[in-house]
């Protein structure tokens, strides 16, 4: 049975607008559902992420943490799970990973093509860069950054595997379902929008917030709380500044994420655990 009154909820909490941006708008009830039951068929997943800040040469605070939360999760609700993020990424979020105990070996830096990444069953994007229609990935200045851009939307592309999508700012991987919409939203930005698509795509105020929404979801299901704790947020970020990882909005490195501060990701830890 669908638990609608949860699932709007979890639309409220992650896609309520407060970032002011257009995509979130666009996230329904029924997607978290439709994500659920992709999730409920996969035996093995890879949790994608990682944005890269050229002009501070750091990567950002969003989407580490929501891939391991989401990944400890699944892990949790026992389905084989790894997290994939390319090598400018890879350690950020491995210290965010084990700040939480998240298993070091699930922990990979891939890229588009290799051989030894598999085949897992379903993919599930976290705040990363899929490709415009012209081919090239952009920030949300419309900067041209595929020169440090991995393109690991590419396994997204290949058909192999079915995909998820969590996206903010309208050039993220399974944004391409909303082209459209968007173009209308973004008038400005439409040549930067990301062309590439998923079997369901959730678009968020934060993309953490969308993967913890996801992971709370998954929690329903189970009966019983798989994501984090309120310390266990605080630790991933403290550990993420170590890391020199930096707000996707000022640039700087703090305990926040795109102009959102710590208390702002405590208070959404709290209400989404409110639902169990």
């Amino acid at each position: 049975m669908k638990d609608y009154g949860t699932f709007r909820r979890l639309t409220e909490i992650s896609a309520g607008g407060v970032s002011g941006r257009g995509p979130s708008a666009l996230c329904t009830d029924g997607l978290w559902s439709e994500a659920l039951d992709i999730i409920r068929a996969a035996r093995n997943i890879a949790v994608i992420t990682g944005f890269f800040i050229a002009s501070v040469d750091a990567p950002e605070t969003d989407g580490p943490p929501g891939s391991v939360v989401l990944a400890r999760a699944l892990l949790r609700a026992e389905i084989e799970t790894e997290i994939w993020t390319d090598a400018r990424c890879l350690g950020a979020l491995s210290v965010c990973a084990e700040s939480v105990l998240f298993p070091a070996d699930r922990v990979r830096g891939v890229s588009d093509g290799d051989g030894t990444a598999g085949s897992p069953d379903l993919l599930i994007y976290v705040e990363r860069l899929g490709r415009a229609a012209d081919g090239a990935y952009y920030d949300m200045r419309g900067r041209d950054v595929s020169e440090i851009t991995a393109p690991l939307d590419g396994y997204a592309l290949n058909g192999a595997s079915r995909v998820i999508g969590i996206g903010d700012g309208g050039n993220e991987v399974g944004m391409g379902n909303f082209v459209e919409p968007l173009r209308v939203m973004m008038p400005n930005y439409a040549r930067c929008l990301s062309s590439v698509g998923a079997d369901v795509c959730i678009p968020v105020d934060v993309s953490n917030w969308g993967a913890y929404a996801l992971a709370a979801a998954l929690s329903r299901d189970h009966g019983v709380w798989l994501g984090q704790t309120e310390s266990e947020e605080r630790a991933m970020f403290e550990a993420l500044s170590s890391a020199g990882a930096v707000d996707g909005a000022s640039k700087k490195i703090s305990m926040s994420v795109d102009g959102f501060d710590i208390s702002k990701q405590l208070e959404i830890v709290s209400s989404l655990r409110s639902l169990l």
